[in-house]
């Protein structure tokens, strides 16, 4: 099986990772005004929201979980982590506090004992989108990762049967 990619980015770094492109944006645009003068402003404004723009996308790419058959790595910008699957004790489709369905595995020992994989909107409707698609081609790779690495993994019933109803994915079944 190929790696699955999961992840969610919390909400401070994603404050930080704008704010890292704002600064870039701004410190091109202020460079370019030094040196070449206010004479092409628009195109400096413009450069610089390109790159501010590249830079926060590198930065949120960086962020990611990548479930694969041998271990879980855990990257972000500038550091990165291994979780073998022996550490794995269950996963859990539960709500988080933003009621949103969090989709998390629960870890023993280590300073982490919890990593969320997803975090998506309530399931209320047939996939309607791009969006919809890809949250639930997630869905469907990371639980069947699971299954074959036998990790239990707790459904709440309304989220199971949403699951079933309108994205036509299964419960999980006990082996």
């Amino acid at each position: 099986m190929s790696a699955v990619r999961a992840g969610v980015v919390p909400a401070s770094r994603s404050l930080l990772y704008c704010a890292v492109g704002a600064l870039v944006a701004t410190g091109i645009v202020g460079l370019c005004l030094a040196m070449f003068g206010i004479n092409r402003l628009f195109a400096w404004i413009l450069l610089g929201v390109a790159a501010g723009i590249g830079v926060g996308a590198a930065l949120f790419t960086r962020d990611v979980v990548e479930l694969t058959d041998h271990s879980i790595s855990v990257r972000a910008p500038f550091r990165a982590a291994t979780v073998p699957w022996e550490r794995v004790v269950g996963g859990r489709f539960t709500l988080d506090e933003h009621a949103r369905w969090a989709l998390a595995l629960d870890l023993n020992g280590g300073t982490s004992d919890e990593l969320v994989l997803l975090s998506i909107p309530p399931v209320v409707g047939p996939v309607s989108g791009a969006y919809d698609m890809r949250k639930r081609e997630q869905v469907r790779e990371i639980r069947e990762l699971l299954r074959i690495k036998r990790i239990p993994i707790t459904v709440l019933p309304e989220i199971a049967a949403a699951l079933s109803e309108h994205w036509q994915i299964a419960p999980p079944t006990a082996r």
